[in-house]
């Protein structure tokens, strides 16, 4: 059953509640970049970055979910003749994340961390209006129910989950799992978003800030904590694919100060219009 429908820059989004979670439609989005939602639909499922993200979620949030399968079909991306449909990946991989349905709502649906996702994907200007709006909606909904909600901290806390997960399977050895020599690799990974995002590492920012309260993070802005939720998930997926640390400050530091960039000039906008 549809729930409720946003506006995003023009482009109408069908949200459903599919398992006691919010999923959005990726053919609604899929349409604020080209009328031929399938191909784009298609297009995302042909990357191979977009299919080790998925593979995560499942892994974290589907104890069904089939990684066997998963690796034959992440050996064949790329290539040039693979396709992958979502009906395939849902019948092969025992996927939860997203879906196919048909009907007067049909179309294909996506759990919100992997619809954001998606949206980045396809814009990082969209994704930006895109939780803008769903954080309105949802602040409407919990003030009518006396609730509190900030997007922003629950995907905060989706991707902090993807990303320690991809440093202790990629990084960590077996043996230092679930000990304190294992903080120390969550901390250096931390350290590495932190001079992406902030410029500084959490120690270097105390040394100059000794009579702040809290740390470097309780200090930052919600922007700058909205784009290091971002590189969360980036820097995981680079992680898995195998780049080395110095490579990845290098792609997050630049994708960073581009996300910033966006933000400050939806910001400048926004100033524009209340001067209107």
């Amino acid at each position: 059953m549809e729930k409720s429908k946003l506006k995003v820059q023009g482009t109408e989004i069908k949200l459903k509640r599919h398992n006691e979670q919010d999923y959005f439609s990726l053919t609604d989005i899929a349409r604020h970049a080209d009328e031929r939602t399938d191909a784009i639909i298609q297009g995302y499922l042909r990357n191979g970055a977009n299919l080790d993200f998925l593979a995560t979620w499942e892994s974290l949030y589907n104890s069904g979910f089939n990684s066997m399968n998963f690796n034959g079909i992440r050996q064949r991306a790329g290539g040039g003749a693979f396709v992958l449909s979502v009906s395939e990946w849902v019948e092969k991989t025992g996927a939860v994340g997203i879906f196919s349905s048909a009907g007067r709502y049909g179309g294909t649906y996506a759990h919100k961390d992997i619809a954001l996702q998606f949206a980045t994907w396809i814009s990082p200007s969209f994704y930006l209006y895109l939780i803008k709006e769903f954080d309105r909606l949802k602040a409407m909904e919990s003030e009518a129910l006396g609730l509190s909600w900030n997007l922003r901290r629950e995907i905060s806390k989706a991707n902090y989950t993807i990303h320690t997960d991809a440093v202790r399977t990629n990084i960590v050895p077996v043996l230092d799992w679930n000990t304190k020599r294992e903080s120390l690799y969550f901390a250096s990974e931390a350290d590495l978003l932190n001079l992406a995002v902030f410029g500084t590492t959490a120690k270097q920012w105390k040394s100059l800030n000794p009579n702040a309260t809290g740390n470097l993070r309780d200090s930052a802005s919600v922007k700058e904590l909205q784009v290091l939720a971002n590189m969360e998930s980036i820097n995981a997926t680079l992680i898995e694919q195998g780049f080395t640390k110095e490579e990845r400050l290098i792609i997050i530091s630049r994708r960073a100060e581009r996300e910033l960039s966006i933000l400050e000039e939806v910001k400048a906008l926004k100033e524009m219009k209340k001067l209107k």
